[in-house]
């Protein structure tokens, strides 16, 4: 996979991904009894496979002081190493993978999501970190995405890291925000509120995140069996009349609606409907 310069990581979210490299190393030590270096790589490592379907992708999700999401890629032969570490199973690159393996492997990531958490919370307070198993990619495009080395012998563990530009907007911003703090402010006196000048300065440190907006036509709920009987020439019917207005999405928040236009050939969108804060 060849990096998009666009995607590259930024100091903040690169700081952050340090903190699960050396979580992910800690807990990787304390299950097999001897010490296992993590290395965070910054452009695409040599000999990692292109996405297939036998990936495990994880999304977490984090909340509290900490808000956004993050998309870990494991290839098949991570994995297999990485359960075979969790499992105390002997090196065999050529066994099969099973759904063990998978489960292991996610069991283990609980476990350095744990760690993570309590690393975070010095400077973020509390976060929670939620972990849930992704069909394929993200629905998200990744707004910094990098990459985890664990071990310096073959084979080593690759996994690949789509942070969300919602997690690199809180990331940055927190940056900022201690920066400018020299001292911890004496909680006693109440603050003082922004003047919008200040307001529109620290607005504009974050107008160069790039996020993903989505337009949505309507949804509907399938069966699995519906799902199974899908074929090319299927028709799904969704839940929306071709008159009503069309959903804009950000990073999966309403944000606007609107009507579909044709302009130059491509699709565009007329905004109707700019949704209140807090939808």
């Amino acid at each position: 996979m060849t990096e998009n310069a666009s995607t590259a990581p930024r100091p903040e979210p690169i700081q952050h991904i340090e903190t699960w490299a050396a979580c992910l190393a800690q807990a990787l030590a304390q299950i097999s009894g001897s010490p296992l270096p993590c290395t965070v790589v910054a452009e695409s490592p040599v000999g990692l496979a292109q996405p297939v379907e036998g990936d495990l992708w994880i999304v977490c999700a984090s909340s509290g002081g900490l808000r956004g999401e993050m998309g870990l890629r494991f290839p098949a032969a991570s994995i297999l190493r990485l359960a075979q570490i969790f499992m105390s199973e002997p090196v065999a690159p050529e066994a099969e993978l099973t759904s063990d393996h998978r489960e292991a492997t996610l069991e283990l990531l609980r476990q350095v999501a744990g760690l993570v958490a309590s690393a975070l919370k010095p400077r973020w307070g509390e976060v929670q970190l939620g972990l849930d198993v992704s069909a394929g990619t993200p629905s998200w495009p990744a707004s910094s995405t990098a990459w985890l080395r664990v071990g310096e012998n073959p084979p080593a563990v690759l996994v690949e890291l789509h942070l969300s530009a919602a997690l690199v907007a809180a990331l940055r911003a927190e940056k900022t925000a201690a920066d400018a703090s020299v001292a911890t402010p004496d909680l006693s006196i109440p603050p003082t509120p922004c003047s919008p000048q200040e307001s529109k300065v620290k607005l504009d440190l974050l107008m160069d995140v790039e996020l993903a907006v989505t337009v949505r036509f309507g949804s509907r709920r399938l069966l699995l069996r519906e799902v199974l009987d899908l074929n090319p020439g299927a028709v799904v019917d969704l839940d929306r009349k071709v008159q009503e207005p069309v959903d804009v999405l950000l990073d999966g928040r309403l944000v606007a609606r609107g009507e579909v236009v044709v302009m130059d050939g491509n699709y565009g969108l007329r905004v109707t409907e700019v949704a209140p804060a807090g939808l």
